[in-house]
């Protein structure tokens, strides 16, 4: 139910279909049209520069998607409703979850003709195959994380623009903050590798690589679970 009412809500408005429809476009201008990233300019068939950007234009997507979920609640009203609702806060976050993650799914499930047009347009060998589809997994993985960080933000405000910055922001932070720190010479006595793992780049080149390492995935699921607990317990304190 909260999973529908998620859905309708988000395409109920014009925002919505603007939002998919600036992720495709340029997502499509990257991919085709500018030189120094377009893929008919490598002279062979790979995705591998769709997915090094694609996750930068997910982060402004995933919190344009989340940034209403709990703040439109809190500044409509509706949130004392949904309170007396037969629902736990639980139900209520992980429905609103999924509600996103569906959304997001949708949005991403048309780049998978990018993937078919360089197949047919490969005249050797064509796309690594096993290669796209870890990618396609840990762009599903790291667009569950931006969903569960926005859904989180979106809950400490009833301002959907705060949201959206907040949820950008923090995105942007754990996905390349601790690389960035890393990169600090006073790390380089070997904790730069541990301090880059904590962030969410690190995992996600793993899984592009082709590999999915167990070890990704949990740290993936765990960061989803951690924010969804914040989340619900911020809640049900209100």
């Amino acid at each position: 139910m909260i999973c529908k009412k998620e859905w309708q809500q988000f395409f109920n408005s014009l925002t919505g279909y603007i939002a998919i429809a600036i992720f495709l476009l340029l997502n499509g201008l990257f991919l085709f049209v500018f030189p120094d990233t377009s893929l008919l300019e490598f002279g062979y068939a790979s995705l591998s520069g769709f997915f090094s950007y694609c996750p930068w234009i997910l982060l402004f997507l995933v919190p344009t998607i989340t940034m209403r979920s709990i703040a439109d609640e809190y500044k409509s009203g509706t949130f004392e409703l949904l309170k007396t609702w037969p629902l736990s806060s639980a139900q209520i976050v992980w429905g609103k979850f999924f509600g996103a993650v569906i959304i997001m799914l949708v949005a991403l499930l048309p780049t998978v003709i990018y993937a078919v047009s360089m197949q047919q347009l490969s005249v050797i060998g064509g796309i690594d195959k096993g290669s796209t589809a870890g990618s396609y997994i840990g762009l599903l993985l790291l667009g569950c994380v931006f969903t569960a960080i926005g859904i989180c933000t979106s809950s400490f405000t009833n301002n959907t623009v705060v949201a959206f910055i907040t949820g950008a922001f923090l995105c942007f932070l754990l996905y390349t903050g601790f690389e960035a720190v890393s990169k600090l010479p006073v790390f380089k006595n070997g904790l730069d590798y541990y301090i880059e793992m904590l962030g969410i780049n690190f995992h996600y080149n793993s899984i592009s690589r082709g590999v999915v390492d167990t070890r990704d995935v949990v740290y993936f699921a765990s960061v989803i679970v951690v924010f969804l607990l914040i989340t619900q317990r911020n809640i049900s304190k209100r």
